[in-house]
């Protein structure tokens, strides 16, 4: 692989323009602008930003753009786990295959290099799905690094055979196991049993958590006392939580102490929870977004990600995590500068944090997973939702994107 330099960027800790050596694949080194490139290829960064890949912590790449076949009528979550469970029966690999390679390919040009996707395993589509996105992961490595996190969506208590499919999928090569409780005729007997498997596989667990429009039967301090009673501190995430949205301050305040405590990351994903909740409401209607901010002050790990694109679930999407940022700001009115930044913090080195990537970030000795935003700083790249304007994984380039070209009459 040939060495390059990329002259002339921003790197959100720096003042000032850099130039960044790139060689065998991994960051060389990075000092001020305009020094010698020694017949390297050369980058003309002209000011963007440089940030590390953007790290999707919650993806679900077996389910997505099934729109064309579900009719949501409800938007409640029992209807959309009803009718993916319907459309589940007729998936093959191909078409696995084709719909996750869609949206992949989209996710890797808005800058996505890192990615842990939920497959679903039950004795309906048995490892189906786990096989199809596995070889997905596979043919795309050039670009992006995906990682499988088998998944209980259908229940694992009340739906037996699922037990011995998550072990498979962790057996197969998945690193992290997942947990839907509020679809389980015993919430936590479930909790019990993740967590039981993945001290067997030494797992990463990453669990749907309190996805309700009310606040009765959150198990987020029973997760936090299982985390603390295995030792799993900084392995465990949930997502959704929007029955935490629901909290008074004082009530928030104690869970994110708890949360910390134990050392269990959060996951905000705005467009499900935005589209899924609140539907038995005509006024005032709860958005069902967790505001990280009071979380990330307390220490709690947190990461936005996108869930799910054009399903029951969330039928739109694009995969663009940036515009998971800018739309999880607007939501939670999010405005000043540094707050802004953490945004992006939050699709980048803090995401990389929940996932444990230890080989991340703009160091050197770090692998050049590279994104350019036309952007000046983190907090401007939220604001201003900028685009990706180039990204390389081990340094090598794997997509490119022009700026408009404007056509002004003479």
């Amino acid at each position: 692989m040939a060495d390059l330099v990329v002259r002339e960027a921003r790197l959100p800790d720096r003042e000032g323009l850099v130039d960044l050596r790139v060689a065998g694949g991994r960051i060389a080194a990075i000092g001020p602008a305009g020094g010698h490139t020694h017949g390297a290829l050369v980058i003309e960064a002209e000011a963007c930003l440089l940030v590390p890949g953007l790290v999707e912590t919650h993806f679900h790449l077996d389910k997505t753009c099934i729109m064309d076949r579900c009719t949501p009528v409800q938007g409640t979550v029992a209807e959309a786990v009803r009718l993916t469970s319907a459309a589940k029966r007729e998936f093959t690999a191909e078409d696995i295959h084709a719909r996750g390679e869609r949206i992949l390919r989209r996710a890797i040009g808005w800058g996505t290099t890192r990615m842990r996707t939920h497959v679903e395993v039950d004795p309906g589509i048995g490892m189906l799905g786990f096989e199809s996105v596995q070889a997905l992961a596979r043919e795309y490595r050039w670009a992006i690094d995906v990682e499988l996190c088998v998944f209980p969506q259908e229940g694992l208590i009340n739906n037996p055979g699922t037990d011995a499919l998550l072990i498979e999928g962790l057996r197969r090569g998945a690193r992290a196991i997942g947990a839907a409780p509020y679809v389980d005729s015993d919430p936590r007997g479930q909790i019990d049993r993740i967590f039981e498997i993945a001290r067997d596989w030494d797992a990463e667990i990453d669990m749907h958590l309190d996805l309700g429009d009310g606040t009765e039967g959150m198990q987020v301090e029973y997760v936090c006392r299982k985390t603390e009673e295995y030792g799993w501190g900084g392995r465990v995430a949930i997502g959704h939580a929007t029955q935490m949205s629901l909290l008074g301050p004082a009530r928030f305040a104690e869970i994110a102490a708890t949360l910390a405590r134990a050392g269990v990351a959060v996951t905000v994903l705005p467009t499900t929870d935005l589209y899924l909740m609140g539907r038995d409401h005509d006024h005032a209607i709860p958005r069902g977004v967790v505001v990280a901010e009071t979380l990330r002050a307390a220490g709690v790990t947190c990461s936005i990600a996108t869930n799910n694109v054009l399903n029951p679930f969330t039928p739109y999407g694009d995969a663009n995590l940036l515009r998971m940022a800018n739309l999880y700001a607007n939501v939670c009115q999010v405005g000043r500068p540094a707050e802004l930044a953490g945004c992006l913090d939050m699709v980048t080195c803090d995401a990389a944090r929940l996932m444990r990537l230890d080989d991340y970030g703009l160091r050197v000795g770090m692998p050049a997973d590279i994104v350019a935003l036309d952007a000046t700083d983190r907090a401007d790249a939220v604001a201003r939702l900028s685009p990706p304007l180039w990204g390389m994984k081990d340094g090598r380039m794997s997509f490119h994107r022009a700026r408009p070209v404007l056509f002004t009459p003479v």
